[in-house]
């Protein structure tokens, strides 16, 4: 028998933060600024990573193992969010543009420094 966890506040709040997230995002422009407000932001976070580490070059091998575990992360998690049902998908898509984003930023600012 698998043990049945408490429900924390915290993790109830999580729970109605994301499906108040969701029923806002039901309208197909606000889905599309909020995916690509997380492009952006992720893209700029993968650009400033870049920046700083290849700036400094003292932290190179420790940043890539972060990049390349949390992308891998992310993939792996993709699977299990293709399992939703298709209008409950807004955390794939988030993650989706989050990926791109960042992998985006990484490899331009690769090249720059190149």
């Amino acid at each position: 028998m698998v043990p049945r966890y408490q429900q924390t506040r915290v993790q109830q709040r999580l729970i109605q933060a994301a499906d108040a997230l969701a029923q806002w995002a039901t309208n197909p422009w606000r889905r599309l600024s909020l995916s690509l407000i997380v492009l952006l932001a992720s893209f700029s976070i993968g650009g400033g990573l870049g920046a700083i580490t290849g700036a400094l070059s003292y932290f190179d091998q420790l940043s890539a193992l972060v990049c390349v575990l949390s992308l891998e992360l992310a993939a792996r998690c993709r699977p299990w969010l293709l399992r939703r049902p298709r209008d409950q998908r807004l955390g794939l898509q988030l993650l989706d543009m989050a990926r791109i984003g960042l992998l985006y930023g990484l490899l331009l600012d690769g090249f720059k420094l190149q």
